[in-house]
């Protein structure tokens, strides 16, 4: 699956320093109409997901071939990945929708893009927080039960 920053993604001249590089496209921009099962391919999602993305606004039209066939493009493979990683903050679909509708909408939503994303970041930190703690117990039991069982085996062969 390809990748790309939001930064990339919305076609602004700068770029994250902290984000790590986009992938290379499987073919270069101009060459680049991939059909749905291709699509599919390379990102994991199904052509159901796919179409229903565009369907509920998550994706902009999609351009069609003179036979009606969907065809995707680099810039819709990016989206994509963006919107995986969007799922994967655990952002409601309705607030990615939301976020589409900015983006399609302009520079001038850029507060308002802004707030989202700040929000879904504060949420990634708790959650992230939450697992670290999670993790710390689960260390603990392990290590409990590590020193059990050598305990119980020393004893055994005692």
């Amino acid at each position: 699956m390809t990748q790309t920053t939001a930064v990339a993604t919305e076609e602004t001249e700068s770029t994250d320093i902290c984000s790590p590089p986009p992938r290379r496209h499987p073919r270069p921009d101009g060459q680049d109409s991939y059909t749905i099962s291709e699509v599919v391919a390379f990102t994991g999602l199904t052509a159901h997901t796919l179409r229903w993305y565009e369907r509920i606004g998550l994706m902009a039209h999609v351009d069609r071939s003179h036979t009606g066939q969907r065809r995707y493009t680099n810039r819709d493979l990016d989206w994509l990945d963006l919107v995986g990683k969007l799922r994967l903050t655990g952002m409601p679909v309705a607030d990615m929708v939301r976020y589409a509708e900015l983006v399609r909408a302009g520079e001038s939503t850029y507060g308002e893009r802004y707030e989202l994303l700040e929000a879904t970041r504060r949420d990634v930190l708790a959650r992230i927080a939450e697992l670290r703690d999670t993790l710390a117990v689960l260390d603990y039991k392990i290590g409990i039960y590590a020193n059990a069982g050598q305990s119980y085996e020393t004893a055994r062969t005692r």
